[in-house]
């Protein structure tokens, strides 16, 4: 046994958790017969009918679907190439350690090296891919590989008694992990990396017909049954606390398959109160969750539907996936920042080069995919599978890698780039290897790249009205055995702007349905259908598909021509920052070796077509003409995707200004009537001082909240209070104007080297600007404090006189856009201490004073 997997003498849980095993083991060994695995990709056996309503839309095998080409057949090749590659004897060296049997292959690295806790998952990814790869292909080569690694996972499933383990688990780290897990602690997602190896079998007996793959499915199933049953509902739900993949989803699947009614059960085990409560009740609570993490438990609530009938689950679903598309999206189509959800349109406040993890869109595409076919009347679900596709999925593949190498993250910061190759703990947008990293995104790359068939088309069931559904332009060919017809799609889309459908064998009645992207409402044309070179009286409504009912015969073709100007789209928190979309096609700014250091500011009226290419264009921006092309084209270089825009000159003024001086109450109003009340908060009391009425902060939990936006749209800005400091801590601040600790504005009394410290920065650059005085504010007494920005100058002045200057200035305020946090006496980082002291007349200018007008506003 290896050192490990040491236990305890067995405790009375453990027992019984034993001999539950075995019952869970009986209950669950009813599956559907099928032969040895045939040489044709088709499933042994169909799925039940669960309790609820079937999907509206049935999917077309990917036997049916050949791809053309196209840059999805080219990234598809490359995958393949390496799936073929791969030596599955190196995946299963910690399997075998873990039970005992011999092994000599060498170990991989990344997150499957033996002593990481992740080690076995990327076995479940190519597991899916192999079969995915054989569906799409029909090549014996992807089944025969993956029947003998299925072989040799039964071998360590058969072994793991004997080596101290319960009946039924396969996995390459020790089972003792799940009883930390259920003890309380955070392992690092055990059931996540079951879930993987679970799907990847169930995908092999559907997908490859391998009947091993099922039986070795049903033990793990029977083992998952057995360990979860003796748990407390409020046990679970901590277990449920650390990241578990889908098992939902598999599970429920694995019902739907079987029709046993036992994996439901334990699949419903697995549904997360903590999430899904809140998002039932139609309420967005992501703000600081871990965003791939909660987006595959939400994928499995669209089975869960359909297994039970219960539309609570189809709801959930469907308020996740609108909300973080409407809210928590960048340009791409792709979501998070360090992996974790940000407040609602909190966008440019938190751009970085690890936005975008390329796990979460392969699981959104997965879990809009699911919602379209019960809901195909939401065509945005297409739209945005579409974008995500285009923008993210297929340019995250390395073009010039043989194996189809992809990265973790796809960056938005500026200057961001997806380089070569990189080991655990390399550059974010470093590509992956052959055996060095095995990152999550390496192994959802890998089903990815071999699945584009799988959503281009669908089709009405059982006895519904025939109607196909032409979702995705991709060159590609459809056979629908149902009514006999191959239909043979040819396009240069997206880089052109037209796609052509020809029936190129069989004849039926039936109706022909293509989408008509909701973009195109943006571009102010109108899309045009025709067919057999006839305008179709059909109506074309962007956001909708147009419908073509007719009798088919061989040679019947169809042409769509999808018109597209390019559109600046601006970003929710700070309208002053774009990026920009040609059709479906985002465009980046190509940067080559020179590095960023902050958005570039763009003039949108220099944007002109380069001559010779259709979806090439070139602006002039910080005052130089960049080349802009399509997202998914640009790699091994800086690139820039987010804009800053120079806002019109508006005449001189204070755009908002807070006398402080009501004097009762909780509240103090803006006298130019733009922003809604500032408030007092904790310790912050009415005062007088002088006669002047002012606010009082008692140094714990006392300060003022301005309303949200304060700085938006202003290229340069002037802060201005007057503020009595009673006691110097350092970080203490007099103002905080932004979203949280790495997008603010904001001016501190002391810092710890004593000195008074202006600072800019938003969430992505390396370092903060700064402005720092030759020593802290004075306290005791009434001073005027101001800050000017503007022209890269940024200066700090006491009582009208200058107190520090940055002529270097990177940053400028235009980038802050509709601040949501702002203070006067505290931080954004809650760790920080309040100030001690009183505040009065607070301003905001939308232009840097020069040094004379703070001077007679200081002396006013």
């Amino acid at each position: 046994m290896p050192a490990e997997s040491g236990r305890p003498a067995p405790s009375r849980r453990q027992i019984l958790f034993t001999a539950s095993v075995a019952a869970a083991a009986a209950a669950v060994t009813t599956a559907p017969a099928a032969a040895a695995a045939p040489a044709a990709p088709a499933a042994p056996a169909g799925p039940v009918k669960g309790g609820g309503p079937a999907p509206v839309l049935d999917a077309f095998a990917l036997s049916d679907v050949r791809l053309l080409d196209s840059p999805f057949l080219a990234n598809m090749r490359r995958t393949c190439a390496y799936l073929l590659f791969v030596d599955t004897d190196r995946l299963l060296h910690t399997f075998r350690l873990n039970v005992g049997l011999p092994t000599s292959a060498e170990p991989c690295g990344g997150w499957e090296a033996p002593d990481v806790q992740l080690r076995g998952h990327t076995t479940g990814h190519l597991l899916s891919a192999l079969a995915q790869a054989h569906a799409h292909t029909g090549d014996t080569a992807y089944a025969d590989k993956a029947r003998s690694l299925v072989s040799a996972l039964a071998e360590c499933q058969r072994a793991a008694p004997a080596a101290g383990f319960h009946r039924g688990y396969l996995s390459a780290f020790p089972e003792s992990v799940f009883d930390q897990l259920e003890a309380g602690g955070k392992p690092w997602a055990p059931y996540y990396t079951l879930h993987k190896i679970m799907a990847g079998l169930l995908d092999q007996y559907r997908l490859a017909g391998d009947k091993q793959a099922l039986d070795v499915l049903l033990e793990m199933a029977a083992w998952a049954e057995a360990r979860t049953a003796p748990l407390s509902r409020e046990r679970m739900q901590s277990v449920l606390k650390v990241e578990f993949g889908g098992m939902n989803d598999v599970l429920t699947q694995l019902y739907l398959e079987t029709g046993n009614p036992v994996h439901l059960r334990t699949a419903l085990r697995f549904d997360h109160d903590e999430l899904y409560a809140p998002l039932a009740a139609g309420r967005d609570e992501l703000a600081g969750r871990h965003a791939n993490t909660e987006i595959a438990k939400v994928v499995g609530a669209v089975p869960s539907y359909e297994a039970t009938g219960d539309r609570r689950y189809l709801d959930i679903a469907d308020t996740f996936w609108t909300t973080v598309v409407r809210h928590h999206s960048y340009a791409i189509g792709g979501n998070s920042d360090k992996e974790l959800f940000g407040p609602a349109d909190e966008i440019v406040s938190r751009l970085s080069e690890v936005t975008c993890e390329n796990c979460n869109s392969y699981n959104m595409l997965k879990l809009g995919r699911h919602l379209f076919r019960h809901q195909p009347e939401r065509t945005e679900y297409l739209d945005h599978y579409e974008w995500t596709l285009y923008n993210q999925m297929l340019g995250e593949q390395d073009p010039d890698s043989a194996h189809g190498f992809v990265t973790y993250y796809t960056g938005l910061w500026a200057g961001s780039q997806r380089e070569p190759k990189g080991g655990l703990g390399a550059a974010p947008g470093s590509y992956s290897g052959d055996y060095d990293n095995f990152s999550c995104d390496h192994g959802t790359g890998l089903e990815t790249h071999t699945k584009f068939a799988d959503t281009i088309y669908f089709r009405t069931g059982g006895t519904r009205r025939p109607e196909l559904y032409v979702n995705l332009f991709i060159p590609s060919e459809v056979h629908w055995t149902q009514t006999g017809v191959t239909l043979r799609q040819e396009t240069g889309y997206p880089t052109g702007d037209r796609t052509r459908l020809t029936v190129t064998d069989g004849q039926a009645r039936f109706s022909l349905r293509i989408r008509i992207p909701a973009w195109v409402a943006e571009t102010g044309g109108r899309a045009v259908l025709k067919v057999n070179g006839r305008t179709a009286g059909t109506r074309l409504e962007p956001g909708t598909y147009a419908t073509v009912t007719r009798h088919w015969r061989t040679g019947d073709r169809v042409e769509l021509v999808l018109p597209r100007v390019p559109v600046w789209r601006p970003a929710p928190d700070n309208p002053q920052v774009a990026s920009l979309s040609y059709g479906p096609l985002v465009l980046a700014g190509e940067y080559g070796d020179t590095d960023l250091a902050v958005l570039p500011t763009v003039r949108p009226d220099t944007l002109r077509r380069t001559p010779g290419g259709s979806t090439v264009f070139s602006a002039v921006a910080d005052g130089r003409r960049v080349s802009l092309r399509p997202f998914h084209e640009v790699h091994h270089q800086h690139y820039n995707v987010y804009w800053a825009v120079t806002p019109r000159r508006t005449p001189a003024r204070d755009v908002a200004h807070y006398p402080l001086d009501e004097g009762t109450g909780t509240s103090a109003a803006d006298r130019t009537g733009t922003f809604a009340d500032a408030t007092l908060a904790g310790g912050a009391a009415w005062s007088t001082d002088g006669g002047l009425s002012a606010v009082a902060l008692d140094g714990r939990d006392g300060h003022i909240a301005l309303p949200a936006g304060l700085p938006s749209g202003l290229d340069e800005v002037t802060v201005a209070v007057r503020v009595r400091v009673d006691a110097l801590v350092p970080s203490a601040r007099v103002f905080d104007l932004g979203y949280h600790k790495d997008t603010y504005l904001f001016l501190a009394a002391t810092t710890g080297a004593g000195r008074a410290r202006a600072a800019l920065k938003i969430s992505g650059m390396e370092r903060e600007d700064v402005i720092d005085a030759t020593g802290p504010l004075p306290t005791g007494r009434w001073i005027h404090v101001a800050l000017t920005l503007g022209g890269g100058t940024g200066v700090l002045y006491i009582d009208g006189a200058e107190a520090g200057r940055n002529t270097a200035m990177v940053a400028g305020p235009l980038l802050l856009g509709r601040t949501s946090r702002n203070f006067l006496g505290r931080s954004q980082n809650s760790t920080h201490p309040r100030l001690s002291g009183a505040f009065r007349d607070f301003r905001l200018g939308n232009r840097a004073l020069t040094a004379d007008e703070v001077r007679q506003l200081a002396q006013g």
